[in-house]
């Protein structure tokens, strides 16, 4: 009896284990064909995609909104193949450190199709085909083609079909090449002779051209690469896919001849007449600008403070292990340069932890930890600037360490401390522009767009000088109103 129930136990843990084996093969193949079908179809997805912030007429801003010819292209193919897009204007370099962390499912950016991105990306069938020029001053006339550059610099967009180009016939013409990130800066450097000639895409230049760029092409165009849609290689196939198969159509039903049409076949463009025109229809964004200035100042800065304090007391402590962490913090952040950690933390953490960090929260602990460095000396030297007899009498007197430092010493460090704190607040107010390396939307960064659309460059930074001053200077006003205040 005690063997028969043995068997059929030992029957009912063979059939359990074989099911469980059924029922996991089943998982692992059916698992490929779930995942597929899933990745099949785009239909309702929202696909996050990154782009340049200032490459007119493919990407630029007007009237507060993104367009041009790569942002038309991208949403007519998302509506024909029923997904959704979120689109990040990131700077061109940036955008493509956002797909290499996964932070943008594509990448559109008039991107040229080139053997070395193939290694690292997958490309669509080309949307354009681009070619180079090479502009000049509208007044030089000593620049007439690539024989009259020798022992001269010219710039070029880093990364660009034009600034690859310029780097093939450089060593033959005998002139030097200085890549910018920006079509804005680098017309402003032939305009202020820092350079004499551009090398640039021909729609790019025809663009800045219309739009009274103060350039004029001396070349004939010189046939260049193909503009792709970018995923990161091997992955969003179906994306890529549904990119090609909108394409395709649109180029099938004419849509695609008339967006090239809108920016290119007559690319002027209402352009602000005069400098008073140029704030009104600038006011509205760099006021947002502005908005995020000051309230990523303000939150960061109260974060700093918090650490500085912390870090700050530690540094004075009796405990040589405190001491030791709290150096070690201000050594670190005080020690390397900002725009690091803003990479950092918006690209690299991404990429080292798998989670995905907002711009906000990147800019926030860029400048927080950062000021809190500086705040932390701040504090230190605060408090050891204090006479030591302050503290030994509060002692004498019966009281205790931790109430002699609350009541006698802190009090007198923080009125001592206060003019340096206000300083730190500026310079954090000041630093938050770096931001814009990320795509953080504050105040010079719109100014960026404002003048990636009408090349306005010098009137456009200008007012934002205008607006930082003004800023600055009402902030320092408030913080000397509360100095006097708190601090009789």
């Amino acid at each position: 009896m005690e063997k028969k129930q043995r068997a059929a136990r030992a029957g009912r843990l063979r059939r359990w284990v074989a099911a469980a084996a059924i029922g996991l093969m089943a998982l692992v193949i059916g698992a490929p064909s779930a995942m597929a079908q899933g990745s099949d179809s785009v239909e309702g997805k929202t696909y996050v995609i990154g782009t340049d912030t200032t490459f007119a007429p493919f990407e630029f801003r007007k009237d507060g909104e993104l367009t041009g010819i790569d942002m038309d292209i991208l949403q007519a193919i998302a509506e024909d193949q029923g997904f959704k897009v979120e689109v990040r204007s990131l700077g061109f370099s940036a955008a493509l450190a956002a797909l290499s962390a996964n932070q943008v499912d594509g990448v559109i950016a008039g991107m040229s199709i080139t053997d070395e991105r193939k290694e690292i990306y997958d490309f669509s069938e080309p949307y354009f085909e681009s070619g180079v020029q090479m502009a000049v001053s509208q007044n030089d006339e000593d620049i007439k083609g690539y024989e009259d550059l020798d022992g001269k610099t010219v710039v070029a967009k880093t990364g660009s079909e034009g600034e690859a180009y310029a780097k093939s016939v450089s060593k033959e013409y005998g002139f030097k090449v200085k890549s910018l990130d920006q079509s804005a800066t680098m017309y402003e450097s032939v305009k202020s002779g820092s350079a004499v000639a551009v090398f640039d895409d021909y729609p790019v230049l025809a663009y800045g051209i219309a739009q009274g760029n103060g350039l004029k092409t001396v070349t004939d165009k010189v046939p260049g690469g193909s503009y792709g849609f970018a995923v990161n290689k091997g992955e969003n196939t179906a994306l890529l896919a549904a990119f090609n198969d909108g394409l395709a159509e649109l180029k099938a039903n004419g849509e695609y001849q008339k967006i090239l049409d809108e920016y290119l076949a007559d690319p002027s463009a209402a352009v602000p007449s005069n400098f008073f025109d140029l704030v009104v229809k600038s006011f509205p964004a760099l006021m947002t600008g502005l908005w995020h200035t000051l309230l990523v100042t303000a939150i960061s800065f109260a974060v700093a403070m918090v650490l500085g304090l912390v870090f700050g007391f530690l540094k004075i402590s009796h405990n040589i292990v405190l001491r030791g962490i709290a150096t070690t913090f201000v050594n670190i952040f005080r020690g390397t340069p900002l725009l690091l950690w803003a990479f950092m933390f918006y690209f690299g953490l991404p990429q080292l932890t798998g989670w995905e960090i907002s711009v906000w929260t990147a800019g926030v602990l860029t400048l927080s930890l950062n000021a809190g460095a500086y705040v932390a000396e701040i504090v230190r030297g605060g408090i050891q600037s204090v006479d030591p007899g302050q503290l030994e009498a509060s002692r004498s007197l019966g009281l205790g360490y931790g109430k002699s430092m609350q009541k006698v010493v802190v009090p007198q460090a923080f009125k001592m401390m206060t003019p340096s704190l206000i300083n730190q607040l500026i310079i954090s107010l000041k630093d938050s522009s770096l931001l814009l390396a990320i795509g953080f939307g504050e105040l010079l960064y719109q100014g960026q767009q404002i003048y990636a659309a009408n090349f306005r460059v010098t009137e456009t930074l200008l007012i934002v000088g205008v607006i930082y001053f003004i800023a600055i200077m009402a902030l320092t006003k408030l913080a000397n109103y509360a100095d006097r205040r708190f601090n009789k």
